[in-house]
């Protein structure tokens, strides 16, 4: 009856050449070296150590500085467990637009409302985004589909478009004061200087 056969070193072995791979070459143990070194440390105690050693290193040299996150608590820890977290936190990281559940898309969309709402010119555009914007909310909230509930308010159309009024009107202003100010500072020059000026400024 054949012996008892002995486990196989091949996983072994691949775990020592996978750590020998990160230790530098004038540091990697030669075939037939001992498990100690000269201090009686094991290898294994002297790799760790100098992993250790190098991380320090880099502490000191600041490569850890100014990290994404650093100092600041893990986002979504305390939330309840989202089988859709990794697709709705590239959703909010990159700003995609039109992807993903009605929650999040109509809460981006949300957020950024009052920016579009300046490109435009004429009231009843503006008054046509509000009520399509409401719309989708609506239909956001019928939805059976599951998903996290949508949160987003409803625009009130004649509060919005009093609020865009008032901003091109703020805007306005600041244009024709900016525009005073400037022809006040060229008033003050010398013809060489204004006209010096006015070339920085591409104006004819």
């Amino acid at each position: 009856m054949a012996g008892k056969r002995e486990p196989s070193d091949t996983p072994l072995n691949v775990a020592r050449y996978k750590i020998n791979r990160e230790i530098p070459e004038a540091e990697r143990p030669e075939e037939g070296e001992p498990d100690t070194n000269e201090a009686g440390q094991s290898m294994m105690e002297a790799r760790a150590q100098y992993v250790e050693i190098s991380i320090q290193q880099a502490i000191r040299r600041g490569d850890f500085d100014n990290l994404p996150g650093s100092g600041k608590p893990i986002p979504g820890l305390t939330d309840r467990y989202d089988p859709d977290w990794w697709i709705k936190r590239k959703i909010e990281r990159e700003q995609i637009t039109g992807l993903g559940p009605p929650a999040l898309t109509l809460r981006t969309e949300d957020a950024g409302l009052d920016d579009r709402l300046d490109t435009v010119f004429a009231e009843q555009q503006v008054r046509e985004l509000l009520e399509d914007f409401n719309r989708r909310v609506i239909e956001a909230r019928r939805q059976l589909r599951g998903g996290p509930p949508v949160v987003t308010a409803l625009r009130d159309v004649d509060a919005e478009l009093a609020s865009w009024r008032e901003r091109r009107r703020a805007a306005q202003q600041e244009r024709e004061e900016a525009r005073a100010r400037e022809e006040a500072e060229l008033a003050a020059m010398s013809w060489r200087e204004r006209r010096r000026a006015k070339r920085e400024r591409g104006a004819p």
